[in-house]
């Protein structure tokens, strides 16, 4: 049985008197691409926080593969403008990398003629990709990234989804992150858990789409998202999106909590 990444079985987060997560498990097994989805308020980046050990959790506990390296790509990151901080000078923060290292770096992620721009005279999407050349300079086995694309219009979001996609093919990394675009999560996801201070219901995303958790925190108008996904799948394979998806995690009925069974 191959060993997850990391685990976390039955996490409660207080943040003063609330009680943000309750009972959470889930875990990240190497390879995979999974999404923690949810509307504003129900823990997701409380979530990604507790398993990067920023924060303490109240009760429950995470179990990391040991050595594992991680890459962060946060919500926001706010750069003072009157830093005259280029994005290769970034890139070797706190860590030096060499000029060839961090050029190919940002070869990589599409953006190698920012390498002597300022950090903050780049668009979004700019700045988005050399945060996660930032992450992928520390060859993480896991990639965490809290609403990447925040910020970024619909083509852009999809570019950035398929970048990911491509860096997990390329690396073998696996991928947690946190999203709340319905519209591209599914063409993007091996696995989605749905999140509202618990997890409501988690599984492939043809089997998510379909669960009445899904339905009662998205409402009825996600089969979009649901009919995008089956259409990159069918017919959409120039992204290598022609691997399998099931991982192990297709339940086929509601809510299905497999990390339960390893508690």
């Amino acid at each position: 049985m191959t060993q997850p990444l990391i685990e976390a079985r039955g996490l409660c987060v207080r943040l003063g008197a609330q009680e943000v997560l309750h009972d959470v498990s889930l875990k990240v097994d190497p390879g995979e691409i999974v999404t923690i989805l949810g509307p504003n308020g129900s823990g997701k980046s409380t979530l990604l926080r507790a398993l990067l050990g920023i924060l303490r959790p109240e009760h429950g506990g995470i179990t990391r593969k040991p050595g594992l390296a991680v890459g962060y790509v946060p919500q926001k990151l706010h750069i003072d403008r009157t830093l005259p901080l280029t994005a290769r000078r970034f890139l070797s923060l706190p860590h030096r990398h060499g000029k060839a290292e961090t050029e190919a770096m940002l070869a990589r992620v599409g953006v190698p003629e920012v390498a002597d721009r300022p950090m903050t005279g780049l668009s979004g999407g700019q700045f988005q990709r050399v945060l996660l050349a930032r992450a992928l300079l520390t060859r993480p086995e896991l990639l965490m990234l809290d609403e990447p694309t925040q910020g970024l219009d619909q083509p852009g979001e999809a570019a950035f989804y398929r970048l990911i996609d491509e860096v997990r093919r390329d690396t073998g990394a696996a991928v947690l992150m946190v999203s709340h675009d319905l519209h591209v999560v599914m063409s993007a996801s091996d696995r989605v858990i749905c999140l509202n201070g618990h997890v409501c219901c988690e599984g492939t995303p043809r089997v998510v789409s379909n669960a009445p958790e899904y339905r009662a925190l998205f409402g009825l108008g996600t089969q979009g998202a649901l009919a995008l996904y089956q259409h990159v799948h069918d017919h959409d394979h120039t992204h290598g999106h022609d691997h399998e998806h099931s991982h192990g995690h297709d339940h086929g009925h509601g809510p299905s909590h497999a990390e339960h069974d390893h508690a």
